[in-house]
C-alpha cells in the first residue's frame, strides 16, 4: 500500500515538473531504533567481550551509510584521476575498508586523538577534513588541507596527526600522544592504527612496551587486510593472532567489516583507557579492493573472484544498507537520493581539485614551525633562500 501512495505522489510530482523527488513516508513511518546482534569478539586477557546485542538508531544509521560511501565514492574518483595522471606519487585507497575508520569514529570523541599510516583519506575525512579540501590535497592545490604540500600520505585535522609514510613509526607517536593526554589529565585518549604489514615492527613492540608500563590511555589498532603490500599475512607472521602481540596487553580480534562490531569495540576498549587500566590491542578484520597502492593492480598475489567474493559476502555498505531496510529504518529512495548527493558533493570537489591553482614557489617553505618568526631556509642549493613562515 505504502509502496502504491508513494508511485502516484512521484508520478504527480513529475508531472508538476518538481525538482525534488517527493517522499510518501514521513519520519514517523520509520523505526525510529533497532537492536541487531553482531558477531563476538575474540578476546585476549580479558575477562569480558564487547556486547553482542547492540542498538542502532535510525539517525546513527543514516549518518554512518553517508559517510562510508563518501568514502567510497571519494577513493574510486582519486582512482580515475591517478589513471588520468592528475594525481601522481604514492596514492593508496581505503576503498572496502570503510567500516574500520566509521566505527572507530563512532566509539569516541572528536576531542580524542587518532594517527594513522599512509592509507589516510578516510580517517582525514572522519577526523573533520572536507572532500573539497581532500581531493585538492591529493591533486597538489592551493586549497588542499595540508595547503596542496603534503599530497595523499600527509593529510591534517586538528586531533588528527596524519598520514604517516613511514613503515609503523606512526605508533611510537600515537603513544608519545597518549603520553601527553595522560600527563594533561584530560580525559582523552589516543587511537594509533598501523596495517598487517606494520605489525611485524620492532618499534611497534616498543610502544607496547611503554604503553603497557606507564598505563597510557593508548588504543593500538591492527587494520588486518590480509595483505602487507603483496604478501598474504601467512607468509609474513609466524603468528597471525594480531590481537594477542601485545602478551601483557588485553586484545581484540574484531569483524573489521560491520561498522557496529568496529564502534562496540572502540567503545569498549576507550573505556577501558579511560577508567586507566592501560592500553588496549584491537585486530580489525578487513578487505582493501584495490591494490596496494595506485602501482599495484591487486590481482597478482590475489584472485578477482577472492575479490568478488568479499564484495558479495562481506561489503560493509551493503551490510549496513540491508540492515536498514530490512528492519524499516529507511526507504530504498531515501538512501538513493543519499547516493545522488554524495556523487555530486564528491563531483563538486574533483572540479575543485582540478581548477584551483598550484601553491606558488615562495610558500614552498612556510610552516615548518608553528608560531615561530619567519627564518630563512637554504633551497637546493646554499645561495638559495627561500623564507619559511608560519
Amino acid at each position: 500500500m505504502l509502496t502504491n501512495i508513494s508511485n502516484v505522489l512521484r508520478a504527480c510530482a513529475q508531472r508538476n515538473g518538481a525538482a525534488s523527488v517527493v517522499s510518501a513516508r514521513t519520519y514517523a513511518d520509520f523505526t525510529a531504533e533497532a537492536t541487531f546482534e553482531i558477531k563476538k569478539c575474540d578476546i585476549h586477557k580479558l575477562d569480558e567481550a564487547p556486547a553482542t546485542q547492540v542498538v542502532m538508531t535510525r539517525e546513527e544509521g543514516l549518518q554512518y551509510y553517508r559517510t562510508m560511501q563518501t568514502i567510497r565514492r571519494m577513493e574510486l574518483k582519486a582512482d580515475q584521476l591517478y589513471k588520468q595522471k592528475i594525481i601522481r606519487g604514492f596514492c593508496h585507497l581505503y576503498d572496502g575498508q570503510e567500516a574500520c575508520a566509521v566505527g572507530i569514529e563512532a566509539g569516541i570523541n572528536l576531542t580524542d586523538h587518532l594517527i594513522t599510516a599512509y592509507r589516510a583519506h578516510g580517517y582525514t575525512y572522519t577526523r573533520g577534513g572536507t572532500v573539497k579540501e581532500i581531493m585538492a590535497e591529493l591533486t597538489g592545490r592551493r586549497g588542499g588541507i595540508a595547503k596542496g604540500k603534503g599530497g595523499s600520505m600527509h593529510m591534517y585535522t586538528k586531533h588528527f596527526y596524519g598520514g604517516n609514510g613511514i613503515v609503523g613509526a606512526q605508533v611510537p607517536l600515537g603513544a608519545g600522544v597518549a603520553l601527553a593526554c595522560k600527563y594533561l589529565g584530560n580525559n582523552e585518549l589516543c587511537v594509533s592504527l598501523y596495517g598487517d604489514g606494520a605489525a611485524n615492527q620492532g618499534q611497534i613492540f616498543e610502544s607496547y612496551n611503554m604503553a603497557a608500563l606507564w598505563k597510557l590511555p593508548a588504543i593500538f589498532i591492527c587494520e588486518n587486510n590480509r595483505y602487507g603490500m603483496g604478501t598474504s599475512v601467512e607468509r609474513a607472521a609466524a603468528s597471525t593472532d594480531y590481537y594477542k602481540r601485545g602478551d601483557f596487553i588485553p586484545g581484540l580480534r574484531v569483524d573489521g567489516m560491520d561498522v557496529l562490531c568496529v564502534r562496540e569495540a572502540t567503545k569498549f576498549a576507550a573505556d577501558h583507557c579511560r577508567s586507566g587500566k592501560g592500553p588496549m590491542l584491537m585486530e580489525l578484520q578487513t578487505y582493501r579492493y584495490h591494490g596496494h597502492s595506485m602501482s599495484d593492480p591487486g590481482v597478482s598475489y590475489r584472485t578477482r573472484e577472492e575479490i568478488q567474493e568479499v564484495r558479495g559476502k562481506s561489503d560493509p555498505i551493503s551490510m549496513l544498507k540491508d540492515r536498514m531496510l530490512s528492519n524499516n529504518m529507511a526507504s530504498v529512495e531515501e538512501l538513493k537520493e543519499i547516493d545522488v548527493a554524495v556523487r555530486k558533493e564528491i563531483e563538486d570537489a574533483a572540479q575543485f581539485a582540478t581548477t584551483d591553482p598550484e601553491p606558488p614557489l615562495e610558500e614552498l617553505c612556510n610552516h615548518i614551525f608553528y608560531n615561530n618568526p619567519a627564518l630563512e631556509v637554504r633551497g637546493t642549493n646554499p645561495w638559495a633562500k627561500l623564507k619559511s613562515v608560519s
